[in-house]
């Protein structure tokens, strides 16, 4: 859970960091360029796709034009034969934060992946490299294998997550094995968090759902047009690892199979789209629920008028 804003003592004066988080196409890039060019700010990425170079389009990077003389950091300098982790990403942000504010500037985060602003609000739990063999056997499992087993093995982790969940059941599964400890004990003891340095200018997106849908819809049209195919066709000349994150982004599956004769062009841009409603949609979600709830959310799809509006709310 995302930690609220501590209260700040007699006198107290910390550096502001303006976060702007939603789902996908829901508008965050553009409100925050206008935010940093208002601010004199410094757009910092908070989207696990846009971290990779190999990924400008199908990850919705602004482009060069948008971006215009706004700074930006952490977009697309990253190499897709690496996986990035939200510790990692966390580590490079909080150095870009601290830049902005030696510099005199307004950083503002933008994305929608809540691991990693979690991870940099709250901070990490410290858990030890997993043994190899025993990650290997965890994530052989059937998911209602691995579940089954954690009831037994991690009794509290196991009623907190839901039994489809692969990824966050085999975690959980793998750390009681492999260090003795439930994932509960390790995230009691998490450290690096910057929440409680920062004065925290939260605003979450939340515009109305059939907007949105029809954004991701058109959007994934308009990333065909811009060069995705091209995006992939590069990706798949590289011989990627297919477990990795670029190979497994939005978009890219369904593009390759169709470039391999494995789909029609009609039924790829149905998956395609329908994989970005689906990501929008759990995203959306998250953010409903997940953070505080006193930060603000923002339940008007966004114009130039409400984009102005916000901007300047969010530099009080």
């Amino acid at each position: 859970m995302l930690t609220p804003e501590p209260e700040t003592g007699s006198g107290e004066s910390r550096p502001r960091v303006a976060l702007i988080a939603g789902p996908t196409a829901s508008g965050k890039s553009a409100l925050a360029i206008r935010l940093a060019r208002m601010a004199d700010g410094v757009v910092i990425n908070a989207d696990a796709s846009q971290v990779y170079a190999d990924l400008s389009i199908l990850s919705a990077r602004p482009s060069a034009e948008e971006m215009g003389d706004v700074p930006h950091r952490l977009f697309g300098h990253i190499d897709g034969a690496q996986a990035c982790t939200a510790a990692r990403w966390a580590a490079e942000a909080r150095a870009e934060i601290e830049a902005a504010h030696d510099a005199g500037k307004l950083p503002v985060l933008v994305g929608g992946t809540g691991l990693y602003i979690r991870t940099l609000l709250d901070g990490i739990a410290p858990v030890p490299e997993i043994d190899p063999a025993i990650r290997a056997a965890v994530r052989a499992l059937p998911v209602a294998q691995a579940h089954a087993a954690l009831r037994q093995e991690d009794p509290l982790a196991a009623a907190r997550l839901a039994p489809a969940d692969t990824t966050r059941v085999a975690r959980a599964l793998e750390v009681i094995r492999s260090t003795g400890r439930t994932i509960g004990e390790w995230q009691a003891h998490k450290s690096g968090g910057i929440a409680d340095r920062i004065a925290l200018c939260p605003l979450i997106l939340l515009p109305p759902r059939p907007w949105l849908v029809e954004r991701c819809d058109r959007r994934f049209v308009q990333m065909l047009d811009q060069g995705a195919v091209a995006e992939v066709e590069a990706l798949l000349a590289r011989e990627l690892d297919p477990d990795l994150p670029v190979m497994r982004a939005i978009g890219v599956p369904d593009i390759a199979a169709w470039l391999n004769g494995d789909s029609e062009r009609d039924s790829m841009i149905e998956r395609g789209q329908r994989a970005t409603r689906q990501y929008a949609k759990r995203q959306y979600t998250w953010f409903a629920h997940q953070p505080p709830a006193d930060w603000p959310r923002e339940s008007r799809h966004i114009d130039d008028k409400i984009a102005d509006e916000l901007a300047i709310i969010l530099q009080q």
